[in-house]
Parts: structure tokens; sequence; C-alpha cells
């Protein structure tokens, strides 16, 4: 039953309420606008700029954001104040991760799980934060150990270890 009062209010109606606010989230999302309380990151592609056997160099990001090397299946994350790298592939079924740098979140496309740009898993299938490589800092440049993976599951010292402070 409606207050007689709001009879000729523009939301008086259950219906036009939601086509209101569906217009409202539409001109937010259209404005590129991400959600309270979420940066947006970039995406940057690149390769190493040296590779001695399983140790690959990446300049040190200068911002925070996400440049992916896909010949070497790493991404690396700059993310308040910190440094990861990550393998590409999905800890589920190995599915290469998605950027999502209007959500500022990862994602696999297969079977939706969602991952927080530090890798902690979020939601969906998998069971456990996305694979974490060792890495070290040299001068202005980030070395990766494509051989040394940290599974938060089997090592999660070595996991939650696995970043450099910036």
């Amino acid at each position: 039953m409606r207050n007689a009062d709001c009879t000729d209010c523009p939301l008086s109606s259950r219906r036009s309420f939601i086509r209101e606010a569906a217009a409202a989230l539409g001109s937010l999302l259209a404005l590129g606008s991400t959600p309270r309380g979420v940066d947006a990151l970039t995406l940057r592609l690149a390769s190493a700029v040296r590779v001695a056997g399983d140790e690959r160099s990446y300049p040190l990001p200068a911002e925070d954001g996400a440049t992916i090397d896909r010949d070497a299946q790493v991404i690396l994350v700059r993310y308040h104040g910190k440094v990861f790298a990550f393998s590409l592939s999905c800890p589920h079924q190995h599915t290469a991760l998605r950027w999502e740098p209007e959500q500022a979140r990862f994602q696999c496309p297969k079977h939706h799980s969602k991952y927080q740009p530090d890798g902690v898993y979020t939601s969906g299938r998998a069971t456990r934060s996305m694979d974490r490589f060792a890495l070290r800092r040299d001068g202005g440049n980030v070395l990766v150990d494509t051989a040394r993976l940290f599974r938060e599951d089997r090592d999660a010292d070595s996991w939650k270890g696995a970043f450099l402070a910036v």
C-alpha cells in the first residue's frame, strides 16, 4: 500500500525505483568509476629485460598495476607498497588468469575464481590463492626465480614472504 503523499513521486513504485537505480548504476559504469574503496590499477604487457637460467629480470614497477609476461607465464604486480610475482595460471585448473583493472582483481575465465591484487583468493572454484614466485631486488630491477614457485597450501610461510617492499 502506497502512502497517499507519495503517489506523484518518481520512485513511488518498486518498478520505477528499480528502473531509476539501474539507470544510475549504468551512468556510473559509463563514467568508468570503480567500486568504492577500489583503486583502478593499470595493466601492462612486457618481456623480461634479461634472462639468466631460471631468473628473469624486470624493471621495478614505478606505480601500482600489473605487468604480464605471457611468454614466461609471469605476472608482476605492484600494489600498496609491495611487489609480487605470480604464475599466470589459475591454481584450480591452470587456465590463464585475466586482469580486470576496473575491479582491481584477477579472475579465471573458466570457473570465475577471483583474486585480490596480492594474489589472495576471494571466491570461485579454486581452493587456494595464486601461486607466487620467489623474487629479489637488484638495483632498479626485480629478479623473478621461475624455478621457485610457492603454493599457499604447501608452504604458507614462504608464500607469505614472497614479496618486495617498495
